[in-house]
């Protein structure tokens, strides 16, 4: 069995294609991020050089002691593969000593530079070749009032983790000078890197510039930052996208769950317009409103109008069809009788009279067939204007069950009535006929022997009527067609013409007492019960 998606939920689930949008809003974010981080090391880098030009010619701020030999390759290096060559640039003998005479007066001149050029939550510090610190300024750590969560972090504090504010940020000499970008600077090139704090609760952002005095490297000037910065930049971007997103899909599913239920109740407005025009009976009851919408369900609704309509114009005919054919054929069957009554009394040979018999008993059997097709077609005819009236259904069961012993001899009839008067509104001739057709139906089927079963009973309100006789059950799919014109399901044939018209007058009676009727096979299936319920009168 297939699985049943409603229209609302294939619509949700089409609606999960929105999600991209989130998504190409997160890989902006992303890029973005990686923007920033561009941006941070550049100006970090900026800051680092800004610094070491500074300090560029001035070997004494080093606290050189010793000759140095620079790793600077020279770029006029020999071009036949040669290793570069190296070279070496003499350090005055006093370099020393001015260097420990004036070293205090050094150390505040380089702090007081780094003090000049330092930034909130930026740390700016100076190492010589010896990878020895020479003067810090600044932290990593946010003051106390800055890095505070926006309101959309607060909201989203589940989803989105804020910068974390304690960290730590020291640092060892080793760390200094495993460094990329520190050894990079003191071979002479400007470098960024990007690490973890000790306890990866933070990201730190660090470029370093040499600083040079001729044509060495005498020092390097890194500049770090941790990655905060961008961090909340992007917690906020982050968490307006969720909350705009949300609102977006909220609101566009809300439009979607309105039009897929407006979508799904035209569709089962068109359903019940197209199931209740037709009723059990196969008539056209009414016609489905012609929708003048323009769209594919406007144009489905007119379509099922125009073919309800059609049907409605071919049942129509075929309603009239047998009173046709019996208005018809009356006058034909009137010059074959009144030819077979010249030729009986012109007389015939003995052999011409058995052909001339069976040609009158044929004759009588169609004069039966269209007696009995104009009486269909006259009650129905009839019932329009009928009047109703109240009547006792039970005096009416009692006086037809005592002529059908009269009329069927061989045939026992039980009946069952209540000890009080059944009343129900409708006709009296009509419901003795619609008792006729019934008995007649239960003697042809009853088995030899066996009584038929006339009950009526009334409680709530209703009044039932079953007819029941002892023989042949109803096949399985036929109990629905018993009362339809021009159907007959018996199990052979006999001298009686069968049309199928009785239980069709008999339904047409019921409806007009405005109830209904029904065949069922007994409990014990060795019989049929035909079951006609009428509502009471008050």
């Amino acid at each position: 069995m297939a699985l049943r998606v409603r229209l609302r939920t294939k619509l949700a689930l089409v609606s999960l294609v929105l999600l991209i949008v989130p998504w190409t809003g997160y890989r902006y974010i992303v890029e973005m991020e990686r923007f920033l981080l561009e941006g941070q090391q550049q100006a970090l880098l900026a800051t680092a050089k800004a610094i070491a030009t500074t300090l560029h010619e001035k070997p004494a701020l080093m606290r050189l002691t010793t000759p140095l030999r620079a790793p600077r390759q020279e770029t006029d290096a020999a071009t036949d593969g040669s290793a570069p060559v190296e070279t070496a640039i003499p350090v005055p003998a006093d370099m020393g000593q001015s260097a420990d005479r004036d070293a205090s007066r050094e150390d505040e001149s380089l702090a007081e530079l780094l003090r000049g050029a330092e930034r909130s939550n930026v740390r700016l510090w100076i190492a010589n070749r010896e990878f020895k610190i020479l003067a810090v300024a600044g932290s990593l750590k946010p003051a106390e009032a800055d890095g505070e969560p926006g309101r959309w972090q607060r909201l989203l504090a589940w989803l989105i983790h804020p910068p974390a504010r304690d960290f730590d940020d020291a640092f060892d000499e080793d760390m200094l000078a495993a460094g990329p970008e520190v050894t990079g600077a003191l071979l002479g090139a400007g470098g960024t890197r990007v690490r973890n704090t000790r306890d990866d609760r933070a990201v730190v952002v660090s470029a370093a510039h040499p600083i040079w005095a001729a044509d060495n490297v005498v020092g390097v000037v890194v500049a770090e930052e941790t990655t905060n910065p961008i961090l909340s930049v992007k917690n906020e971007a982050l968490g307006r996208l969720v909350i705009l997103t949300l609102a977006a899909l909220g609101a566009v599913g809300l439009f979607l769950l309105g039009f897929a239920s407006r979508l799904s109740a035209r569709i089962r407005r068109l359903r019940d317009e197209a199931e209740s025009a037709v009723d059990a009976r196969g008539r056209i009851a009414s016609l489905a409103t012609a929708s003048t919408a323009g769209d594919e369900i406007g144009d489905l609704s007119r379509s099922f109008s125009t073919i309800l309509g059609r049907l409605a114009q071919h049942h129509a005919y075929l309603e009239s069809l047998a009173s046709r054919l019996s208005h018809e054929l009356r006058t034909p069957v009137a010059v074959v009788q009144s030819s077979l009554d010249n030729l009986r009394m012109e007389g015939v040979s003995p052999q011409a009279a058995v052909y001339v018999e069976r040609a009158g008993d044929g004759l009588t059997r169609l004069s039966r067939i269209l007696s009995r097709m104009s009486e269909a077609s006259r009650l129905e005819a009839s019932l329009v204007a009928r009047e109703r009236e109240r009547y006792d259904l039970s005096t009416v069961v009692g006086n037809c069950t005592e002529g059908y012993r009269l009329a069927y001899p061989a045939q026992d009839f039980v009946l069952e009535v209540p000890g009080f008067p059944v009343m129900v509104n409708g006709s009296p001739d009509l419901a003795a006929q619609l008792l006729d057709k019934l008995a007649a139906n239960a003697a042809d089927f009853s088995s030899p022997g066996r009584p038929i079963r006339v009950a009526l009973s009334a409680a709530a309100g209703r009044a039932v009527l079953a007819v029941a006789n002892n023989g042949p059950c109803l096949a399985e799919g036929t109990a629905g067609k018993l009362f339809d014109s021009m159907v007959s399901i018996r199990p052979g044939g006999g001298e009686e013409p069968h049309l199928g018209l009785g239980l069709y007058v008999a339904r047409l009676i019921a409806e007009f007492h405005g109830g209904s009727i029904a065949a069922e096979n007994l409990p014990g299936r060795d019989g049929v019960a035909v079951v006609v319920t009428l509502p009471t009168a008050p």
